[in-house]
């Protein structure tokens, strides 16, 4: 395939599960990380790529990474922020540096990245949201909305973007199995499971699964989609 695919959050959870699914399917992998560098060069060997430092929310760091990488042909945007907690007590500080990450992070990215891939006239973009995305969460209120943002800013990209060969879509998970699950309690991830009618937590490879398929030569006439592997938790 000798074609070059980034992942931003490709360290660990859904971001590695991609990097390592994507190096099987014939990608150059690219794994993005921030703090994890340790974690990301472990990935990055297992995928037979390479890791790369950006702070994504920081613009100047994502254009240092692009100028260090070059073209793209996948840039998958996994990198994220979560915040727990009632929307009365989020700080500005807070909910600026997870719009600044879920949403500021994925449009500079792809700022970045589509000049190269309308050069090419080809390229796909794959932005992780999330289920809560599209429905929201109690107590999610802040990261919520920055991932229906991302989804809105996917929508609007395919229809932009599209007679340039691009295909841009969306992947909004369900409750999965990765860090951002930490702050939860035995009870509360067993009241998901219940709520959930496959009856599990989601693992990082169903996710990766799905962003596998959007990257394929099956997926040539998609774009514009928000697919959400999710268990049947929303539907």
């Amino acid at each position: 395939m000798n074609k070059t695919a980034l992942i931003t959050g490709g360290s660990r959870g859904i971001g590695a599960a991609c990097a390592i699914g994507l190096a099987k399917d014939g990608f150059r992998v690219i794994v993005g990380y921030n703090n994890s560098g340790e974690e990301a060069g472990r990935i990055a060997e297992r995928a037979g790529g390479i890791s790369v430092k950006a702070d994504v929310s920081d613009v100047s760091s994502v254009r240092r990474m692009f100028d260090g990488i070059g073209h793209v042909d996948l840039l998958v945007c996994c990198a994220g922020a979560a915040l727990y907690g009632l929307f009365a007590d989020v700080t500005d500080s807070e909910w600026r540096h997870v719009f600044d990450v879920n949403i500021g992070g994925v449009i500079n990215c792809c700022r970045a990245a589509i000049p190269g891939m309308i050069n090419e006239k080809s390229g796909r973009i794959i932005l992780i949201s999330s289920i809560w995305g599209i429905c929201g969460a109690s107590c999610e209120a802040v990261y919520s909305a920055s991932k229906a943002a991302v989804i809105g800013l996917a929508k609007s990209l395919a229809k932009e973007l599209g007679p340039s060969g691009i295909l841009i879509n969306c992947v909004a998970p369900g409750v999965i199995d990765t860090d951002m699950l930490s702050p939860l309690t035995e009870e509360t991830l067993e009241s998901l499971r219940k709520d959930t009618p496959l009856g599990r937590i989601g693992a990082p490879e169903d996710v990766a699964g799905v962003v596998r398929y959007l990257a394929s030569d099956a997926a040539a006439f998609v774009t514009g989609q928000v697919i959400s592997p999710n268990g049947g938790i929303v539907v």
